[in-house]
């Protein structure tokens, strides 16, 4: 028999506040114990360099996480101008030092070359995988793999100031964008070479930056409920937004009890959509209480067709 993890079966999102110099991998684990949670995920890892908003997913809400992997961000970043490194952050080595000589009208004009849909070379020292490894682990090794060029959007990209070699901007972008590529290739373009030397989620799809908590607040509340001085309920378990949280974007639509008892099965069902077309993702409640019971599509023949459910906790 496997062995059982102990832990609680508590579902929910907390938005954490990552610090700088841990992996995102390290900061899941130490949520997890914090909340003492038998199941957790992260939804897009942030470089060890990074920090900000990096949405745990608790329990039941990991089986949600991927619509978050997809979800459009928003980065603030600060560019040392006039050096490029081999992983294009400050955590490289400099193979490259250049004068810096653009005038403003060159930097508008370079950075309105990232607006909008383009397609980008993601770096050597990126998470993707290249048959079952990371990039990042044939970079450290010397050998450079072919990349595909990928199609990105850059919804907004605003210059935020220049100073001596800094260079600071706020970019909201879509899902894959790699921030240290689009650096790197901006100082390519305007002849100086760059790379980041900080970098800061500020948003990941519409959760609040007002929520976002820090490990220190979660190991202090930790303690107190290893105290005595109150239980998790009271104390982390507020912290919690809703698992439907991360599918929030899609319609929802309400079963009735009864319908819910087989739709809970894995059944395609009858309900009323609303006129909501085939092949529509949506967010399925049941009942008075429009308890969030899991994600279905519209199926051909226009039933509620179950693909992620919910396991209620007794």
């Amino acid at each position: 028999m496997g062995r059982r993890r102990s832990g609680r079966n508590i579902d929910g999102v907390v938005l954490l506040d990552k610090p700088t110099d841990i992996s995102s991998n390290d900061a899941l684990q130490k949520v997890r114990r914090f909340f003492n949670a038998n199941k957790a995920g992260h939804t897009g890892a942030l470089d060890p360099l990074a920090t900000g908003m990096l949405p745990v997913c608790l329990g039941e809400a990991t089986k949600f996480s991927q619509f978050l992997l997809d979800s459009d961000k928003r980065y603030r970043v600060i560019a040392r101008l006039g050096q490029r490194t081999d992983t294009s952050d400050s955590h490289g080595e400099i193979i490259s030092e250049r004068n810096i000589e653009f005038t403003q009208a060159q930097l508008d004009e370079a950075l309105e070359h990232f607006r909008g849909d383009t397609l980008q070379v993601p770096s050597m020292y990126s998470a993707l995988k290249h048959q079952g490894r990371p990039l990042y682990e044939y970079a450290r090794k010397g050998i450079t793999v072919e990349r595909e060029a990928r199609p990105i959007t850059v919804y907004e990209l605003q210059f935020i100031r220049l100073e001596g070699n800094e260079l600071e901007l706020e970019i909201h972008c879509s899902k894959g964008t790699y921030i240290r590529t689009i650096i790197d290739d901006l100082g390519e373009m305007l002849g100086c070479g760059a790379h980041v030397t900080y970098l800061r989620r500020v948003q990941v799809a519409n959760y609040p930056y007002e929520r976002m908590v820090t490990l220190e607040q979660l190991a202090e509340l930790r303690a107190r409920v290893d105290a005595g001085e109150g239980s998790f309920e009271s104390l982390l378990d507020s912290l919690l937004l809703p698992m439907d949280t991360a599918v929030v974007h899609f319609p929802a639509v309400n079963l009735t009890e009864e319908t819910a008892a087989y739709f809970k099965q894995g059944q395609p069902v009858r309900a009323d959509i609303g006129g909501l077309a085939e092949g529509t993702m949506i967010r399925v409640t049941r009942g008075d209480s429009q308890c969030f019971i899991g994600i279905a599509v519209i199926s051909e023949d226009l039933r509620v067709a179950p693909r992620r459910l919910v396991v209620e906790n007794e």
